[in-house]
């Protein structure tokens, strides 16, 4: 497992990276290899922050919680990513595997705008680079859930089309699919 623990507004500790890692451990039960958890720390004032995000195989869970004790806050955080690790793969066993695609769709590119002042069309000013992996519209609802998102962009896995799952003003959800000619 790769950690990065971050300091913000407060000296590093290592008894608080040591703390964070020993609690970090308790993750692998639920998730492969390779994990990536990034650790924010952050104090402002009285408020102790605690933000962690993890990627593995495809997911991203974040998490973030406040209290006036450091070692509280990653405690609360920490609860909230292994309970939502537990739901993930509770969903995964009610789901079927998607079939395998090596064919996984990658995209990045970064304009720099030197001179935006002078353009009077928008310009492309930032790009995420993210996997665009095969999934079933169920599948694709988990994950949206799971990242805290509005949308997401997926290949659905009956048709190879790309898809757009949306979350609803009314709270339900909406599904935009391409038309086959």
């Amino acid at each position: 497992m790769q950690i990065t623990t971050t300091f913000r507004h407060t000296e590093p500790s290592d008894a608080l990276k040591a703390y964070a890692e020993e609690k970090l451990d308790r993750i692998r039960k639920y998730i492969d290899e390779p994990i990536t958890a990034q650790v924010f720390l952050t104090v402002e004032k009285i408020r102790h922050s605690a933000d962690v995000t993890i990627t593995a195989k495809g997911i991203t869970i974040k998490a973030s919680e406040e209290t006036n004790d450091m070692y509280a806050a990653i405690d609360m955080v920490l609860d909230k990513i292994e309970r939502q690790l537990q739901r993930y793969k509770e969903r995964l066993k009610n789901h079927k595997p998607a079939p395998e695609n090596n064919g996984q769709m990658f995209m990045k590119s970064i304009v720099e705008a030197e001179s935006l002042d002078t353009r009077s069309e928008p310009v492309i000013i930032k790009s995420t680079t993210f996997s665009i992996k095969p999934m079933s519209v169920d599948e694709a609802v988990m994950q949206m859930n799971l990242l805290h998102k509005d949308f997401l962009v997926f290949t659905n896995a009956g048709n190879d089309a790309i898809n757009v799952i949306y979350l609803r003003k009314d709270g339900n959800y909406g599904l935009i699919e391409p038309e086959r000619k």
